[in-house]
């Protein structure tokens, strides 16, 4: 009897205490929320909050604010983000470089898993491996026999600094073997220009940023990053594809919140941009855009940050990039 007294006591104890956090997600939001990107408009991840901030407001019935705060390799935007209230009304997207600068900076003042908390994997970019069209390289073998044949030639664009693209480089020199040199720039619109004019000869840049030479013929696209073939290149073979057995590296991302943001609030917010990803017209835009739509639960984020981190740290150490 005594028992039977506790364990009811125990229950109704339970169930009261989740009546706050019920609450709190069934009246959450009450105001407008933010979304901080810590990249210049244009790119994926900026087209992603924008798209769905749109959808999200409108379903919650609250505006939702796009804020790009660029700088410092994205840690500046993302430094915000950590800082800021965990109540909700602040989030963050972040893409590829949010799990490669904590091996790259070494007082970054944020930690990419216990500062946050992951609320939705929602994209991956793939990367195109983009070539100077007058090189005579049809396939990856070639290009990598016409690099060892004119190392002086061998000069490769990245986006700067921890950038998915700088990694993916990375990844390719250590499993090709070619001494190539790679040339930072401050993004895909400083890039370009040197590769359309054969300064450089290959940039490994996102489908988002390079589609659009590619199928301009401005430049020639030999490979895609990803084990799977990009969607909107369909006939561009994977680098795997092509002999280099393993190599998968793209630009992936998702929603986050500051830590201790409560759970009812994250799974709300979930809920709602996994909705948001279904919508025809969401997918016909973010896939034109060549950004491939994922989902999930906050889990399978949280594991596959975990993931990335263990993956770019291995190729940071191997690569022997000394942080700053």
């Amino acid at each position: 009897m005594q028992f039977t007294s506790l364990f009811t006591a125990l229950a109704v104890s339970a169930s009261l205490a989740l009546v706050p956090a019920l609450a709190l997600a069934q009246a959450y939001p009450t105001r407008a929320i933010r979304i901080i990107v810590p990249a210049p408009p244009g790119g994926a991840i900026d087209t992603l909050a924008r798209v769905v901030g749109d959808k999200i407001g409108a379903s919650m019935g609250q505006a939702v604010i796009v804020d790009n705060k660029p700088g410092a390799s994205n840690n500046l935007g993302t430094d915000l983000l950590a800082k800021s209230a965990p109540d909700g009304y602040t989030i963050g997207i972040v893409g590829g470089s949010h799990n490669i600068n904590k091996f790259l900076f070494r007082n970054l003042g944020w930690d990419p898993e216990k500062s946050f908390e992951p609320i939705i994997y929602t994209h991956e970019v793939p990367l195109v491996f983009a070539i100077y069209p007058q090189i005579p390289a049809k396939t990856l073998p070639e290009f990598v026999a016409w690099m060892k044949a004119n190392p002086e030639q061998a000069k490769v664009a990245t986006s700067g600094r921890g950038s998915a693209q700088e990694m993916a480089a990375e990844m390719f020199r250590m499993q090709s073997g070619v001494q190539m040199l790679l040339v930072p720039y401050k993004g895909s619109s400083a890039a370009q220009p040197d590769l359309l004019a054969g300064r450089t000869a290959l940039y490994i840049d996102t489908i988002t940023a390079i589609q659009a030479q590619v199928k301009a013929g401005n430049v020639r696209a030999i490979a895609v990053s990803t084990r799977k073939r990009a969607k909107s290149l369909p006939d561009v073979p994977t680098v795997e594809e092509q002999g280099f057995k393993g190599y998968d590296a793209n630009t992936n991302g998702g929603f986050l919140a500051p830590a201790g943001t409560p759970k009812a609030i994250i799974d709300k917010l979930n809920a709602e941009i996994n909705k948001a990803l279904e919508l025809p017209d969401v997918r016909a835009k973010l896939e034109a855009a060549g950004i491939e739509i994922q989902g999930g639960t906050p889990q399978e984020y949280a594991a596959l940050i975990k993931s990335d981190l263990a993956k770019w740290g291995k190729v940071v150490k191997e690569a022997g990039i000394p942080s700053e």
